[in-house]
């Protein structure tokens, strides 16, 4: 009786709740091979480490400034000016407690009850539960397989309506590793700035990207795209700190003020330590997300073609992020080891029980007949989960 409506209509991240379930059977002593969860494998690189210690030796472990510190906020400014080619100010950033509170605040700072978003399906599990918190309705429209999982412009419109407010865009995208083209964000920005429509750019995976694919920020496409822009980013997947909780938006003074009072009756500032060590990510050696990135490289491109060798599964080659979104339509409805499985959420439980894999279905993603396997895994695990995954398809 004391629990809110909006509590109860809230769901518990799905991807979080498998990662949760593999990692207790793995405490257990099962053998679980994980492919649930978006999170790199690798450490956090020695400089970052060695800043965070030094901030905790020197004293650095008090209050900072609610959205920040000033070094922060010019480490996050020189990397969107070097990378983006996009100046902001001070005023124009805020430092939050990981990419996901950046866009908690986002929708709470924008969103007024009834209020539409437009949101690309297939999603990050998160966006359509956080829209719905803030009072707003995500809008959703579907990219397919056939269109490499791109929503287009013609669909943007035909989703307008006299509630839209915003649409959410995730390049490179999790869940499908789909990343889109100067041209593509050019074309979408163009209906966003004519329908003077919020842009929300989820760009937390800019580092990670293949086969030679440039990355380009929508902000870019032009002085009215940028001021209808809110970039949302941070150190979790680049820098392997998803522990760390450092994410950042960036975007119009006023949007960004609104973001500030928030926090400030929320948590506050982020993590001191935390913002030392994002700082030196930022500012110091790259090298090694350059060798996580072409580790990633070699780990797509064998998941990709082994599971495009299994009878029934059809993957395409994604260009970002450390996801593969199979096709499963074609093993549905059939029986293995005795047991009938009809949906992708069926067959994702039947193979962390046969398999001892973990992975994740697509209709938390908003696409049914689709699993998500991360290859944040050692090439190792890889080759063994989908040898398992081929053994327990066999009917």
């Amino acid at each position: 009786m004391f629990i809110s409506k909006r509590a109860q209509t809230v769901k518990p991240s799905p991807t979080l709740a498998i990662d949760a379930k593999a990692k207790t059977l793995k405490a257990q002593g099962v053998d679980i091979i994980n492919f649930g969860v978006g999170e790199p494998d690798f450490d956090t690189p020695e400089n970052i480490k060695k800043s965070a210690i030094s901030a905790i030796n020197s004293g650095f472990t008090k209050y900072c400034p609610v959205g920040g510190t000033l070094e922060i906020k010019n480490a996050i400014i020189s990397k969107l000016k070097k990378d983006n080619f996009l100046d902001y100010l001070a005023d124009e950033i805020i430092v939050s407690c990981g990419a996901k509170h950046s866009l908690y605040n986002l929708f709470q700072a924008i969103i007024n009850d009834g209020d539409e978003v437009i949101v690309p399906a297939p999603y990050w599990v998160s966006y359509p539960d956080m829209i719905g918190l803030a009072g707003g309705k995500a809008i959703i429209v579907t990219a397919d397989y056939a269109n490499n999982f791109k929503v287009t412009p013609e669909k943007i419109e035909n989703a307008l309506t006299s509630k839209t407010k915003a649409i959410v865009l995730n390049s490179p995208s999790n869940p499908t590793g789909t990343t889109y083209s100067k041209d593509e964000l050019q074309a979408i920005a163009q209906v966003c700035v004519k329908n003077k429509i919020l842009i929300i750019s989820d760009e937390i995976y800019e580092k990670l990207s293949y086969d030679n694919f440039k990355f380009y920020s929508i902000a870019q496409s032009s002085a009215q795209a940028k001021d209808l822009t809110v970039i949302i980013n941070g150190v979790s997947k680049a820098f392997a700190m998803t522990g760390w909780r450092i994410g950042y938006a960036a975007g119009p003074k006023e949007i960004i003020t609104a973001m500030l009072k928030i926090q400030s009756q929320s948590t506050s500032n982020a993590c001191s330590i935390s913002i030392k060590a994002a700082v030196e990510a930022l500012n110091g050696e790259q090298q090694a997300v350059e060798n996580m990135r072409n580790e990633f490289e070699k780990r797509r491109n064998y998941i990709v073609d082994r599971l495009n060798m299994v009878e029934g599964v059809k993957c395409l080659k994604p260009e970002g992020a450390f996801y593969v979104f199979p096709n499963v339509e074609r093993l549905l409805g059939k029986t293995y080891s005795g047991k009938l499985v009809n949906s992708d959420m069926e067959l994702a439980d039947f193979l962390l029980e046969k398999a001892k894999i973990a992975v994740v279905p697509g209709t938390a993603f908003g696409a049914k007949g689709y699993l998500r396997l991360s290859y944040a895994a050692s090439l190792e695990n890889i080759k063994n989960g989908i040898d398992r995954l081929e053994s327990a398809l066999k009917v």
